[in-house]
Order: C-alpha cells, then sequence, then structure tokens
C-alpha cells in the first residue's frame, strides 16, 4: 500500500528491519550513510536498492532534515553502488518513489537503480 510522504517515521518498516539486521539482505555496498543491496523482487536484470542509513521517510524528508555530509554520502553511495556493478558503461535507470502518487510502499527513503538491458521510456506516453 503506497504511503504519504508527510508520514512520520515507522521504525518497524523492512528497510528498518534490514538497517538491524533482522532480515537478512544480498548486500553489496555499505558505509557510514548507506546500504545498498539485491532487490528480492527485481524489475530488471539488475535491480539493486540503495537506502540512507538514518531514518527518513521521503526525499522531502531527507532532503529538509539530513546533515550535509549525510546527503553527500548518501548521493555519493548511490554513484559508487552504479559504478562498481558496472552500470555506468550502457546506462542505467534511478527511480525514487515520492508519496502515494508516486507509488512509494515502504515509508524509508529508498533509491532503486535499474541496469542490464534498453528500460524504455519512464512514462507510457
Amino acid at each position: 500500500m503506497p504511503i504519504d510522504a508527510t508520514l512520520p517515521y515507522d521504525p518497524d518498516n523492512i528497510f528498518a528491519k534490514i538497517l538491524r539486521g533482522e532480515i537478512p539482505s544480498k548486500t553489496v555496498y555499505e558505509d557510514e550513510h548507506a546500504l545498498a543491496f539485491h532487490d528480492v523482487n527485481p524489475q530488471a536484470p539488475q535491480h539493486i536498492l540503495v537506502i540512507p542509513k538514518g531514518a527518513y521517510v521521503s526525499w522531502d524528508d531527507f532532503s529538509a532534515h539530513a546533515p550535509d555530509a549525510e546527503i553527500a554520502g548518501f548521493v555519493r553511495a548511490v554513484g559508487t553502488v552504479a559504478r562498481n556493478a558496472g552500470m555506468v558503461a550502457e546506462g542505467y535507470r534511478l527511480l525514487a518513489n515520492i508519496g502515494q502518487q508516486s507509488g512509494q510502499e515502504v515509508p524509508h527513503l529508498h533509491v532503486h537503480i535499474f541496469a542490464g538491458k534498453p528500460l524504455g521510456p519512464m512514462l507510457v506516453r
């Protein structure tokens, strides 16, 4: 069920549980600001999720409340993950759903990185 990006953070969301080690993930990258892991239901041959380690519901929440070092670290982590996965040469797509109308399902900011095939247009025309 999509969530409202203005809702308070839910510490029992699935990504919070992954960060606490309560749910396993196939980790591909981790540093002080971010964790990246393979999506359990991939929508492309390569589908990696990158999440900040802080408790942020959305990009709006993150950009308004995270310290500058955390924002920079998270953005760098997304780029590092794509580079390390070999996605740069062929190209990749970043997607962050924010709020109910976008289809955000987990109330923890996350960026999807898709690659490995031609992805087509972003939205149906």
